[in-house]
């Protein structure tokens, strides 16, 4: 007669499923239905409305990239606001006087600099990454305002419109496939390379991190310089789609790519973080601003639960890193 207990599984055989993994997805859920019953006639449905949520938020979600990888490293870039300006600046300011070629290389270039200047002063000079790209922030925002004399300036070049806004590749928004490539290299880089590993082991333990050989320094460098470019592509897609720059792009951007990824799992403190979870912080995240906006909330009352929503999530990651 067989062992009733020989089918049985010893304690700890068995992988237990981390439910707080999975916050971000029952949360978007968990909206989603919401809004779809209280505002069913209202066009939260509608496929135009929930394309113009994926739209909206690509900008926010190229950002939300940059920053799981920074955040994974342990360190936080509050600069990502005021490069999108400048390099939204930057880029109309070229095409205007030299070209769509000349504009890109612009806004790219003034993003990866100020992330090259962020990452030198926090990688080398070891000052802290939060007061670093603090003042950074300040100090590039009125870079943006005085870029201009606070004029909008407009972008006409069409192809430059088309390949970075308002065009269409196979019938699918040319914003769609800079999420969804994006999205898809960001992930692949942070999971299946040397370089995303090094970022893990240099945001859960920099010091060991260190001496098992890992430049340190390299990686805080290398996700400011990442954190900056990504901004930067964000600059650009605001000015494709708007076919303008302004000062005020990215203005708001931060609380909401700071959400997004924290939702998305990625811990405050360095050590985890997920792409694909910061895009689905992202898809939540204007989603619920989309559906917000229809209730008839004002702009205060959206900050006000964005607000709850950040804290919410920060309680979480905090917890998490001290199990």
């Amino acid at each position: 007669m067989p062992d009733p207990q020989s089918n049985a599984v010893a304690p700890g055989m068995v992988r237990r499923i981390n439910l707080q993994h999975y916050v971000v997805y029952f949360g978007f859920l968990a909206i989603f239905l919401f809004f779809a019953f209280t505002l069913k006639d209202s066009g939260f449905l509608t496929a135009r409305n929930l394309s113009n949520i994926v739209l909206q938020t690509a900008p926010v979600t190229v950002m939300a990239i940059g920053l799981v990888f920074v955040l994974s490293a342990g360190e936080i870039d509050l600069s990502i606001g005021s490069i999108v300006a400048v390099s939204a600046l930057s880029a109309a300011v070229a095409i205007a006087n030299y070209g769509m070629v000349a504009g890109i290389l612009a806004g790219l270039g003034a993003g990866l600099a100020i992330g090259f200047a962020n990452g030198v002063l926090v990688a080398y000079v070891r000052l802290p990454s939060f007061l670093v790209t603090l003042a950074t922030m300040g100090l590039f925002a009125g870079v943006a305002r005085s870029l201009t004399n606070l004029r909008s300036i407009p972008v006409t070049d069409p192809v430059f419109t088309g390949f970075f806004g308002s065009g269409a590749l196979f019938g699918i928004p040319s914003l769609i496939w800079w999420t969804v490539i994006s999205v898809a290299i960001g992930h692949i880089l942070f999971r299946e390379t040397r370089f995303g590993a090094h970022v893990l082991a240099t945001g859960d333990n920099s010091r060991a991190a260190g001496v098992s050989g890992i430049k340190v320094p390299r990686i805080k460098l290398g996700v400011l310089m990442l954190s900056g470019g990504l901004a930067a592509v964000a600059g650009l897609l605001y000015a494709g789609r708007l076919q303008a720059a302004k000062y005020t792009l990215g203005e708001t951007d931060l609380m909401t790519v700071i959400a997004a990824v924290i939702v998305g799992g990625t811990l405050l403190n360095g050590g985890k973080g997920s792409v694909v979870g910061a895009l689905v912080g992202s898809l939540m995240m204007g989603m619920l601003n989309n559906g917000l906006i229809l209730m008839g909330l004002s702009v205060s009352d959206q900050m006000i639960v964005r607000g709850l929503i950040i804290l919410a999530a920060v309680a979480v990651s905090l917890r998490e890193k001290q199990r």
